[in-house]
């Protein structure tokens, strides 16, 4: 049997990825108590040809915090149980506005100030953040992308122990990433934004691509930035890292930035990493 913990700020995404996860073969708890977990875990692993793989959702609704987080996977991993803790985060901005929209008292509110609970969660959250396997922002993330990074690791022949390394594409004008591990800004290329033929296409067209690749500087920044990752991405694996996220940006984010990720994206993948690829910017103006 293999267990997931899910845990996160509220609004960000946990029912989505439970969702994605009992499509993918996970018996899924919601909301359970930290101290009541190892209990269905005894019952599951009693009736391990039926529960193979188990999601358990822990977080401020059922008082959860740390210390009680981390005891619970100790005591998983104790008893032989693969144990993963996947963290679902957001911009505290997003949150708020995802609470008005769907009218949702958030569970730390207890007099009508949003601002307060979400910062209260925050603060009793970020030790659980900053030791999870998989830390997942849906931030700028659409429901369809978020699936696709679920499944990536937790689907079937998914990396789970592995690095799934993300490249993203943003326009400087639109803000950088705050996910970000590694920013790299390749506004100093020549820019198809002045080539009127090439104005309304984008990165992913064929001629834009080969426009940004046909110079001399956008080459060799590629280059150094593959070679960079080369070499860092085994020191991240001995330390334990499990996710790293690469930002390249342009001034739009619709040409420079995406050709440059999606050159990097078909190197990497060359040397049998687990990629993911997102231009979050490329429908922008």
């Amino acid at each position: 049997m293999e267990c997931i913990i899910i845990s996160g700020m509220s609004g960000a995404g946990k029912s989505m990825a439970v969702d994605v996860l009992e499509d993918s073969g996970y018996y899924c708890i919601d909301n359970i108590p930290c101290d009541l977990a190892p209990h269905f875990i005894d019952l599951f692993l009693s009736t391990a040809a039926k529960y193979k793989k188990v999601a358990l959702v822990v977080d401020v609704r059922s008082d959860a915090n740390a210390e009680s987080l981390f005891t619970l996977r100790s005591g998983l991993t104790e008893k032989g149980i693969p144990c993963y803790l996947l963290f679902l985060d957001c911009s505290n901005e997003q949150i708020i506005n995802r609470h008005k929209a769907n009218r949702r008292r958030h569970p730390l509110d207890t007099n009508g100030d949003i601002y307060e609970a979400v910062t209260k969660e925050r603060a009793r959250m970020d030790p659980v953040r900053l030791s999870a396997d998989y830390v997942i922002d849906t931030t700028s993330l659409s429901t369809a992308n978020l699936k696709s990074h679920l499944l990536n690791l937790f689907g079937e022949g998914g990396a789970k122990s592995a690095m799934v390394i993300s490249i993203l594409s943003f326009g400087f004008k639109h803000g950088i990433p705050h996910e970000s591990d590694m920013v790299f800004d390749a506004r100093f290329i020549e820019n198809p934004f002045y080539v009127p033929e090439l104005r309304p296409k984008c990165g992913l067209d064929k001629e834009v691509y080969d426009f940004v690749f046909n110079k001399k500087p956008a080459v060799e920044f590629s280059d150094r930035i593959f070679s960079l990752l080369d070499y860092l991405i085994p020191l991240y694996l001995s330390e334990g890292k499990t996710s790293l996220v690469v930002s390249v940006g342009c001034t739009g984010g619709r040409l420079r930035s995406v050709a440059i990720a999606e050159n990097l994206k078909a190197r990497l993948e060359n040397k049998n990493h687990n990629v993911v690829i997102r231009h979050r910017d490329i429908e922008k103006g």
